[in-house]
């Protein structure tokens, strides 16, 4: 935010500037329209080397978020990976201990049942 009000005000004082010379200098209109000339050419300088500037901050930026997302991405992935392992154990181990607890079922006798009348005891 800085930057722009700060980019504004070197734009107004380049025009007050240019104005300023060409009401106060002491010159011939060719030299007037060649130090307007090179100013002009110093401000476009000026602008490319800021442009310049701020395409390489913003791949930078880019490059930095891109490598952000690339960890976040990688992170989640490994997370994920681990909770589906252990989901899968705890599934295993259910399935174990219902088979245990049915081997123990059958391998339990059952008693005979008796056909006594329960009132002749």
């Amino acid at each position: 935010m800085e930057e722009r009000s700060g980019f504004g005000y070197f734009l107004l004082g380049l025009g007050i500037g240019v104005a300023a010379g060409i009401l106060w200098a002491p010159r011939t209109g060719e030299e007037t329209r060649q130090l307007i000339a090179d100013k002009a050419g110093e401000g476009a300088d000026y602008l490319k080397n800021r442009a310049q500037e701020g395409s390489e901050y913003v791949r930078q930026r880019t490059d930095d978020l891109k490598q952000s997302a690339a960890d976040l991405y990688e992170k989640g992935r490994t997370t994920v990976a681990q909770q589906k392992d252990t989901l899968n154990a705890a599934v295993e181990a259910g399935k174990q201990a219902y088979r245990d607890a049915l081997s123990d079922v059958k391998a339990t006798p059952t008693p005979a049942p008796t056909n006594t009348p329960a009132g002749n005891a």
